[in-house]
């Protein structure tokens, strides 16, 4: 099953000062990809309003999901979707349930759990809240439905250094797995994780920064103490060589000029690649 790229150039799900880097990170990702297997899904100029939801730019996010889970209707290979933030994993997930008939389980690889609701959020900023939206709780038009939605018996955490109050409330609430940086060098602790949740198939999320800042200069939060791009390369073969990948995103990319993007891809062209040969190799 060859690899589609959806690219999803969402900056409005970020609260920092350089939010709109990460479209222009997808964008610098993008120039390294096939163009006849790449999808470009159109995101607004415009910040949005936040309409009373407690999200802020809620309404241009939401009309990005919307187009983005059209953009993924037309994929018949497997989906990796680039953001942008991390909202843009939302549709990626929900087209993941739908392939799959909700046997699913998401490995979410991030310096922060993405846990949070438009109530406890401090910032508003959706970024903080799409794996929580993800599990059905959240704002109208971006959490997903009762219906379609993963549990959170179905999800695992990774890499996590900065965790919210509500986020380890949910956390603890429903003992959800959390593999610290040590835990993801060591792939066979992360599988062990995903068997425990039953699912056949997996979602991998990569937030960039995941990684360690000296593997990757172009992150909107830095966090010491992550992952080396090498061992998060030896984790993607080893997730994908246990499990099929229902689809992957990679998000966080926001590089403070063409530079030092051109200094940053091949490390992330070394993710993608790991994550699009999941499809071929099980093709053949």
């Amino acid at each position: 099953m060859p690899a589609t790229f959806v690219v999803v150039p969402l900056w409005q799900g970020s609260v920092s000062a350089r939010a709109m880097s990460l479209a222009d990170g997808a964008a610098a990702i993008q120039g390294d990809l096939p163009s006849a297997a790449t999808v470009l899904v159109d995101v607004p100029v415009e910040a949005g309003e936040s309409l009373g939801t407690g999200v802020q730019r809620y309404s241009a996010i939401r009309r990005v999901r919307e187009r983005t889970e059209e953009a993924l209707a037309t994929v018949q290979g497997l989906p990796i979707t680039i953001g942008g933030d991390c909202g843009a994993s939302v549709a990626a997930v929900a087209h993941a349930l739908r392939r799959t008939g909700g046997d699913l389980a998401v490995l979410w690889l991030d310096a922060h759990p993405d846990l949070n609701t438009p109530d406890s959020s401090p910032s508003g900023g959706f970024g903080g809240m799409t794996l929580r939206a993800i599990t059905g709780d959240g704002a109208d038009g971006l959490a997903l439905d009762p219906q379609l939605r993963v549990a959170p018996g179905r999800l695992v955490l990774g890499g996590a250094r900065a965790i919210d109050d509500e986020e380890r409330r949910f956390i603890d609430e429903h003992d959800v797995p959390t593999m610290t940086v040590e835990d993801l060098s060591d792939p066979t602790v992360v599988i062990a994780a995903l068997e425990a949740t039953g699912a056949t198939h997996v979602f991998v999320h990569i937030d960039l920064d995941v990684l360690d800042p000296s593997a990757l200069a172009g992150l909107s939060y830095p966090l010491p103490f992550g992952i080396g791009a090498s061992e998060l390369v030896a984790l993607i073969r080893a997730v994908t060589a246990r499990f099929p990948l229902a689809g992957a995103a990679i998000a966080g990319f926001a590089p403070r000029s063409p530079d030092s993007a051109a200094d940053d891809l091949p490390t992330i062209l070394r993710l993608v690649g790991a994550l699009a040969s999941a499809g071929a190799d099980r093709e053949s």
